[in-house]
């Protein structure tokens, strides 16, 4: 059997090939590096909690003389914002939160408020916490 020599063509094909697999074995590496050679990083942005959220989670944390359903929960903010946008605080508009079948003591109360105002209408939390801390309730 005659042994055969590798063909220049080959050859250069298979260099070739070799040259661009490192290139590309370069490029790829260096995607993840800054110029001064440190790896790079995205930063990554933080998840956005919704207000409803945020407002059941301390409402959830709360005592309830019976069990308030979410929906009579998130019913309350929109009409305390309603409210303190129109200039009343919370001592004059019966916005006491209590259901037909549910209350709470009224320090729960002033917190979930509290928690209901940050969270719905931030601009108005002033008020709310400068009206509680005059009754001493927060």
């Amino acid at each position: 059997m005659p042994t055969t020599t590798p063909n220049l063509g080959d050859t250069m094909r298979r260099t070739a090939t070799a040259l661009l697999a490192a290139a590309l074995l370069a490029s790829l590496t260096a995607c993840g590096a800054s110029e001064d050679g440190k790896a790079t990083t995205t930063p990554k942005a933080k998840p956005t909690i919704s207000k409803e959220t945020r407002y059941l989670k301390a409402a959830h944390e709360i005592t309830f003389n019976g069990e308030p359903s979410d929906d009579e929960l998130t019913a309350f903010p929109p009409q305390w914002c309603d409210g303190l946008n129109t200039g009343q605080l919370l001592g004059e508009g019966n916005l006491y939160p209590i259901g037909d079948d549910w209350g709470t003591v009224k320090q729960d109360a002033y917190t979930l408020v509290a928690t209901g105002t940050k969270a719905y209408c931030p601009e108005n939390f002033d008020a709310v916490r400068d009206e509680l801390r005059d009754a001493g309730a927060y």
